[in-house]
């Protein structure tokens, strides 16, 4: 059975062991991959589990299904951010330092989009919740992506959430009170003052 490493996802793990299989089988752009029942027996790994990660990669553009023909590697060269991610899947560990850039690049649009959409009340709601809990960089994330009120930054940001935690990247947490000031410079709607504060939670330099 596919086992993840903690605080992983188990699709994250089977499209790991997918790539390989990619290798070993000497598959190509334009060939299909082999079904989802037969990866779940290939990879002893539950049908559900399976379905979930053909599906993230299908949403990425990394495959496509027709419908009565299968599952095929997909020609993904025109898009940018799934380059990225098809880099980090199937070929080069270089691109683990693009999946934490695009994670980064993906917050700070769903931050500007939060800005323009939040109202006063939601701000301050926000920022209650900051001072009384106790909680995650992920769940702190997680909010601005839904306040952002895109489902698709939403969806990808998850994904690529997902990919980041299972680099396992020692990065020291950020103070409670840098969030409490990037939520004070969303209420201010300054998309300087917002990248300005992100910044500094990410512990990043002015020209990072």
């Amino acid at each position: 059975m596919v086992q993840p490493k903690k605080n992983t996802k188990v699709y994250v793990e089977i499209v790991r062991q997918l790539r390989k299989i990619i290798e070993k089988d000497g598959l190509k752009i334009g060939d299909k991959i082999p079904s989802e029942r037969e990866l779940s027996e290939r990879l002893n790994a539950g049908r559900s589990s399976v379905r979930e990660a053909l599906r993230a990669l299908e949403l990425l553009g990394l495959i496509e299904t027709r419908r009565g023909e299968g599952t095929f590697i997909r020609d993904f060269r025109g898009n940018q951010l799934v380059q990225l991610l098809s880099t980090f899947i199937l070929q080069d560990e270089k691109a683990k330092l693009d999946v934490v850039e695009t994670k980064y690049m993906i917050e700070i649009d769903c931050l500007y989009l939060s800005a323009a959409k939040m109202h006063e009340g939601e701000c301050q709601l926000l920022k209650d919740w900051i001072k009384g809990e106790h909680f995650e960089d992920e769940e702190f994330f997680k909010k601005i992506a839904r306040y952002a009120d895109n489902h698709l930054f939403y969806r990808i940001w998850n994904i690529l959430n997902d990919y980041y935690k299972s680099l396992n990247l020692k990065i020291s947490p950020a103070a409670k009170e840098d969030y409490y000031h990037l939520a004070e410079a969303l209420e201010s709607k300054k998309e300087e003052l917002i990248l300005e504060k992100y910044r500094k939670l990410r512990k990043m330099s002015a020209n990072g």
